[in-house]
């Protein structure tokens, strides 16, 4: 398949280009799971290897090549002048190009335990900058899964992807139902569920991280209130990060690191 030149805006093959929210590609039709968009030939590449499907790709000039050899013959390849894919975006591709990609099907809950031993889980994790850099040190660190609630931003949101230079793509996640539900998988699978919050109760991260447990569910809260009653008493044991100069907390992506980097095994 040739390399298209855009010379009309309006050509109905560039309308996952067009100006569309994240919730629009979610939902849109003619796909099975809806899509999302992956920005830069690295976060392409990551996203061809974990075995995602590109509908098309928008690429400047001097990336043309490279969309090439990523994707093949097979794949719709739409080029043009930076300042008419700015038009047609809304945004100026500082990476050079962007891919359509069809949604995966979520993974069953049920299989994604299965053999994890670390896992971290997202209680309403709102801005997709926070859910990135979480997956970004989940992927760095050493998660084997993440699991999102209902409420928590989509991993698979633009901004989410970009933050996490891919890992989002290569870390497996899946969404949970209810905590009951999810606090009886979890005991299903051995996992002790320990909370980072700020509670009477809570333990340092110093004790906790010599307690060893081969299976351990770490679970963060939501920006600002934090965990809910619900996700505490879930949970088997309440940690939070001993701190100096008075300060009590830190953003939920870098506690998660700290606490990611402490108790991995």
């Amino acid at each position: 398949m040739p390399v298209i030149e855009i010379s009309d805006l309006s050509d109905p093959r560039l309308g996952d280009y067009s100006h569309l929210t994240d919730v629009a590609l979610k939902k849109a039709s003619s796909t099975e799971h809806g899509l999302y968009l992956a920005e830069s030939a690295l976060v392409l590449e990551r996203a061809l290897r974990a075995g995602h499907r590109p509908r098309s790709v928008l690429a400047l000039g001097g990336t043309v090549d490279e969309a090439i050899a990523l994707v093949g013959d097979d794949v719709p390849i739409f080029s043009g002048p930076g300042e008419l894919l700015a038009e047609l975006t809304g945004y100026i591709l500082h990476r050079g190009l962007i891919a359509s990609m069809h949604r995966p099907a979520l993974p069953d809950l049920d299989e994604l335990l299965d053999g994890a031993r670390r896992i971290v889980i997202l209680e309403n994790v709102a801005d997709p900058t926070n859910v990135g850099a979480i997956f970004r040190s989940a992927g760095a660190i050493g998660a084997d899964a993440v699991l999102v609630t209902p409420r928590c931003s989509d991993p698979f949101y633009r901004r989410a992807i970009r933050v996490s230079m891919g890992t989002v793509l290569q870390v497996p996640w899946t969404r949970t139902g209810d905590w009951a539900s999810t606090r009886e998988l979890l005991t299903r699978h051995g996992f002790h569920v320990a909370a980072l919050a700020l509670t009477p109760d809570a333990v340092s991260l110093r004790d906790f991280q010599a307690t060893g447990y081969e299976k351990l569910a770490l679970v963060l809260g939501a920006e600002g209130p934090g965990l809910t009653d619900d996700a505490l008493a879930a949970s088997d044991t309440v940690v939070q990060i001993p701190m100096m100069h008075g300060i009590d907390s830190l953003n939920v992506a870098a506690a998660s690191a700290v606490a990611m980097w402490a108790l991995s095994a």
